[in-house]
């Protein structure tokens, strides 16, 4: 067969034939197989051709007659016609218009393609460079961008994420909540397989050494004990078995601490064998700058008594005590001081007990003090 203009390959094509038989009342039909238009087949009463469209119309695999066929046994049948298929080329330079393109199996195209409207693609699309030459917009479902300020955009709308970034084991790794701004990890984040630091629970050592006996129901000066020669020296503050006796310190928080509770945890010896509980305490009260310093501590939070060892000079841990309100109103630049004092009324060791230091835990709400 020729052909005007480019040839198309692997050409194919197949007629066939429907028969059916008048009832003298039946004006539908099924067809073998769909059909666009009327004149894609011709169709036959009794042997005489019908007008496409005057005598009958198609709807898919629906032959209706507009009149009623006579009652005959195979005297209406319709044939297919034969249309050719192939693979066309098109020459290049070549513009194709169409409002509806619709591409089954595996195609491959070259050059520039360009899209309009929307492009639909149900399966996987891959590509070797895949680079968005406009931003996004509020609403978008899903949505990869570009502009020159911007660089790379990434946007979506979800119930719970806008953005997820997943593993391979459709884990997520990280997400951005609906219409936040915060990026939320699923662990914490790392630089080359190190922890960044994070806002959060941060501890501060406060030694015995920073702490000075209350001028009121002190306890005994700061003294350093050896325990051998050339071992660990101890700089404590005892505490007497039989009052309550206190020492104060002082701590100017980070800017990052979110001036919330805060907790603390007591490092203590007794030098003796008894075996009897020691029971701490603190309070603590906020200042900023033109505040008057002669103001009251909070309400003191005690920790759970703990019974010491038994051996003289083991070092013990007291358990972290439950949160401290520091009392004033805490803020960014402010200076702390606290009041920690034996609670002899919760204990029963017999012996004094030297204070080492307590690790004081406060919460963080930024990353740094910048």
């Amino acid at each position: 067969m020729a052909y005007i203009g480019v040839t198309p390959s692997n050409v194919f094509g197949q007629g066939s034939k429907d028969s059916f038989n008048g009832d003298g009342s039946t004006t539908a039909f099924t067809l073998s197989r769909s059909v666009l238009l009327a004149t894609d087949i011709e169709v036959f009463v009794g042997n005489v051709r019908q007008e496409p469209s005057t005598a009958y119309t198609v709807s898919g695999t629906t032959l209706t007659f507009t009149g009623t066929p006579a009652s005959g046994t195979g005297n209406i049948y319709a044939v297919h016609q034969a249309t050719s298929h192939g693979t066309l080329v098109p020459p290049t330079g070549l513009a194709i218009n169409a409002s509806t393109l619709e591409v089954s199996g595996t195609s491959t195209l070259t050059g520039n393609v360009t899209a309009a409207g929307t492009l639909d693609v149900t399966g996987v699309a891959t590509a070797t460079t895949f680079e968005p030459d406009g931003d996004t917009a509020a609403g978008d479902n899903a949505a990869i961008g570009f502009t020159s300020t911007e660089g790379l955009i990434l946007t979506g709308q979800g119930s719970t994420n806008d953005v997820t970034i997943k593993n391979d084991a459709d884990t997520e790794v990280m997400g951005v909540a609906t219409g936040a701004t915060i990026v939320d990890f699923a662990s914490g984040p790392t630089v080359a397989d190190v922890a960044i630091k994070v806002a959060g629970k941060e501890s501060i050592w406060v030694p015995a050494g920073a702490m000075y006996p209350s001028t009121t129901n002190g306890c005994a000066g700061i003294a350093q004990v050896e325990t051998t020669a050339l071992r660990p020296d101890l700089n404590v503050l005892d505490f007497d078995a039989s009052s309550d006796e206190f020492a104060q310190f002082s701590i100017a928080f980070p800017k990052s601490w979110n001036e919330g509770t805060v907790t603390f945890q007591p490092y203590w010896t007794v030098t003796g064998t008894n075996t009897g509980t020691v029971a701490w305490q603190l309070g603590g009260i906020a200042m900023s700058s033109d505040d008057s310093l002669n103001v009251a501590f909070g309400t003191l939070v005690a920790t759970t008594a703990l019974a010491h060892s038994g051996t003289s000079n083991d070092l013990m841990v007291s358990v972290e005590s439950g949160a401290v309100t520091i009392a004033g109103s805490p803020a960014a630049g402010d200076c702390c001081f606290f009041q920690i004092n034996r609670d002899v009324s919760a204990d029963n060791q017999s012996g004094d007990a030297r204070l080492i230091g307590i690790k004081l835990f406060f919460t963080t709400d930024a990353a740094n003090d910048a």
